[in-house]
């Protein structure tokens, strides 16, 4: 197998499994850290389309824990530099940018339980600065943007950010008709009923010539004072202790029976709008005003600042002033205060150019590491897991931190260089633990003047503690340096793998199957009466013959079974990117398996061409494979090397003898130049280049740097050159600005 798919697919493993940790899994650590970065100026094609996988898996996984599981696993500043990342690849790279890129949406699909809500305005989230540099570079990149001088006064309005759940409320001739979640951005949960129960916000808006129509949106929270005190009544009841108020207000929101969250004391702070049929106001800061006027509360903290320097002394301020506030904040939140500007900045991938959140430092506090806990992931890595004395950090018990890998334990870093000075960790050492972002503990560093003497270095196990197979670490032959990473080579007969492969299957996001969780899976596992995902749907049959029947059995009756049978019958049919996704292929996440079930469009079209492409690279199939917008040698790789192994593909075939695999349904888009690649050349006279490529991209085309002949359209200002020469070769339709415009109805 190549090295490069070996290298990649611990970021899978880490970010699916998570670490055990107190209540709603918020102190689990994040996966090992990423590779030493060569700049992007210097990948490879190559390089970058294996480096752009990896980070859509990656970030994938982050926005599924953070949206949809309130339980993120990491940092804000880690999970910005993953972002970050992975927009600049894309900029230097424009043929890899396609119209599922993680630059086009935000967070994740919305849970199941409730009935999904299409946002008619996407809710999109902010980016970070971490830095008074980076507030500094902000202001600079909007004054560039829309050409303004220094004399030309910019003005922002500054407000903390609370650490809370995002909601959108629809009023239509003043009165409340809709609660939703963010979801992924662009389509959410409807909370209707749970919203009506909170007091904080109104049935009808107060005033008169309201607009037909407003979405008034902000964040849901809960006071300190009420999150420890609901806690409390929690553990009386012997029931979920939540680890922070964030995930205690999104759990009090997402109830399923509304008099549970009208019994939860939640607030709601308005600061933001989506569709709306007149506007108020001309200026951030008067909708702040008219939100207030209307019956919503408002930050009472909030203020225009007109300087970086106030910027930056506003965060100070909240800053020493966040101790004693009721409620969690993370940082600040700063957006041009003109809407008009607003308008013109418009957006770039999944944030507003108008606004940027500047974030605290991270809380810290010393513990000691008591052991060591090895865990087995479903691709066979060995990851390693402190076990620390219990310690609040930031208000959050936490007990448990990641390790990452045996390098790390060592003090070496992946680029093989040493980390915290080269020191390695020790079971007996007090060590220094920070929550990043206020969410995800990490040990950062030991404190060598406590270590135990008889502290000896650690051991890490070459066995699996699972099965006892032998684990390795493979060799990279390109830098010759050993995989970061131990891995079981037991394969097919380790446990823990064949139970992670089984409720990955089953999940939320596979063929989620009502009543058939991971107690289920790890006890008819235990039991040998699921060992595939075909076992799933012959476990009826199958109990029909046994002399011990499922409902006989410990936890289960005659109702819970026949629920249990009928919700997997419900799963007998699927579309082909679920099944593509269920199947657990390294690298192969919800993004890819839709992009991969698309151009396939059925199974057996996707059956012939994956088998035909493990015939070799330089066959057409693979070829073909590679060539799917999105995907590229790596998962190709991955996913030729699933279907290269004879019991793979005999498991599918059991699999599908027993399911239905339907088509996907295709995306449609009323854009006249929706999946068209557009390319901008020359002296634009009536926008920026930045405007018109946000213009473009807001109306589904990918924009690239360069003309091939896969370019759809190239719009030429005065003073086009090679570009419009390359064009006229390929035979790409070229337009004038002024025909662009009328294109795109404008």
């Amino acid at each position: 197998m190549p090295a490069l798919v070996r290298g990649i697919h611990v970021f899978r493993l880490q970010l699916e499994r998570g670490w055990p940790g107190q209540a709603g899994h918020d102190n689990k650590q994040h996966m090992s850290k990423t590779p030493k970065e060569i700049p992007i100026e210097s990948l490879t094609a190559k390089q970058a389309k294996a480096e752009h996988v990896r980070l859509e898996l990656e970030i994938s996984l982050h926005d599924k824990r953070y949206y949809q599981d309130d339980a993120p696993t990491l940092s804000d500043a880690e999970y910005d530099k993953l972002r970050k990342r992975y927009q600049a690849i894309e900029a230097h790279f424009p043929d890899l940018k396609t119209l599922t890129s993680l630059t086009a949406r935000v967070g994740a699909s919305p849970a199941r339980g409730f009935a999904k809500v299409r946002h008619s305005v996407p809710m999109l989230s902010l980016d970070n600065a971490f830095s008074n540099e980076d507030v500094s570079d902000f202001v600079e990149r909007i004054r560039r943007f829309l050409r303004l001088d220094e004399k030309e006064k910019l003005v922002f309005t500054a407000e903390p950010k609370i650490d809370g759940l995002s909601l959108s409320l629809r009023y239509e001739d003043g009165a409340l008709v809709r609660g939703a979640t963010r979801g992924d951005g662009a389509e959410g949960e409807d909370v209707t009923a749970n919203v009506r129960t909170v007091k904080a916000i109104p049935h009808t808006l107060k005033g008169k010539d309201l607009p037909a129509v407003v979405e008034v949106r902000g964040e849901v929270y809960m006071t300190k004072k009420d999150f420890l005190a609901l806690n409390m009544r929690q553990a009386d009841a012997d029931d979920t202790v939540f680890a922070n108020p964030r995930n205690s207000a999104a759990g009090s929101l997402r109830q399923k029976d509304a008099s549970v969250t009208a019994s939860r004391p939640l607030g709601f702070f308005a600061y933001a709008w989506g569709e709306i049929s007149e506007m108020p106001s001309e200026t951030q800061s008067g909708m702040l005003k008219w939100f207030k006027a209307r019956g919503f509360d408002t930050n009472p903290l909030w203020k225009t600042v007109s300087s970086v320097e106030e910027m930056i002394a506003f965060h100070r301020d909240i800053g020493e002033e966040r101790a004693g506030l009721q409620y969690d904040i993370d940082g600040v939140v700063y957006k041009t205060d003109r809407l008009d500007w607003q308008e013109r900045l418009g957006f770039v991938s999944r944030s507003p150019r108008w606004a940027i959140a500047h974030k605290f430092a991270a809380e810290q506090a010393t513990t000691v590491m008591n052991g060591i806990e090895i865990q087995v992931g479903r691709t066979g890595a060995l990851t390693p897991v402190a076990k620390l004395e219990p310690v609040t950090v930031g208000g959050v018990v936490v007990s448990n931190a990641s390790l990452h890998n045996e390098d790390y334990i060592k003090g070496i870093g992946n680029d093989g260089e040493p980390i915290r000075n080269g020191v390695d960790i020790r079971i007996g050492d007090t060590v220094i633990i920070q929550r990043a972002g206020d969410v995800i503990p990490q040990i950062v560093d030991v404190v060598l003047a406590k270590r135990p003497k008889n502290a000896k270095p650690y051991v890490f196990p070459t066995v699996c503690p699972a099965c006892g197979s032998h684990a390795v670490r493979e060799v990279n032959p390109r830098s010759g340096r050993e995989d970061s990473v131990r891995r079981c080579t037991g394969g097919l007969i380790c446990p823990a793998q064949a139970v992670e492969r089984l409720r990955h299957f089953v999940g939320r996001d596979g063929f989620d199957i009502e009543g058939f969780g991971e107690k289920q899976v790890q006890a008819f596992f235990d039991e040998g009466l699921v060992m595939e995902p075909a076992d799933i749907f012959t476990l009826e049959a199958r109990d029909k013959r046994a002399s011990k029947k499922l409902a006989n059995r410990e936890g289960y009756g005659e109702t819970s079974t026949r629920n249990l049978f009928a919700a997997i019958d419900a799963r007998r049919t699927a579309p082909l990117n679920k099944l593509i996704y269920s199947l657990g292929i390294r690298h192969v996440g919800e993004t890819n398996a839709r992009l991969i079930a698309r151009h396939y469009g059925t199974l057996d079209a996707f059956q012939a061409g994956v088998i035909a492409a493990g015939k070799g690279e330089d066959t057409e199939a693979f070829q073909e494979l590679t060539t799917i917008g999105g995907i590229g040698d790596v998962v190709a790789e991955a996913i030729v090397e699933f279907f290269k192994e004879k019991k793979n593909r005999e498991a599918v075939e059991r699999l599908l003898a027993q399911i239905t695999v339907t088509e996907m349904e295709q995306v449609k888009r009323d854009s006249p130049v929706a999946g068209k690649t557009v390319v901008f050349t020359g002296a634009l006279e009536k926008m920026t280049r930045d405007e018109a490529k946000a213009n473009a991209e807001r109306l589904g085309a990918k924009v690239s740097g360069s003309v091939s002949k896969k370019t759809d359209i190239l719009v030429a200002g005065p003073g086009a050159g090679s570009k419009l020469k390359d064009a006229q070769k390929h035979g790409v339709q070229v337009l004038t600005e002024d025909e662009w415009f009328k294109l795109i109805g404008k």
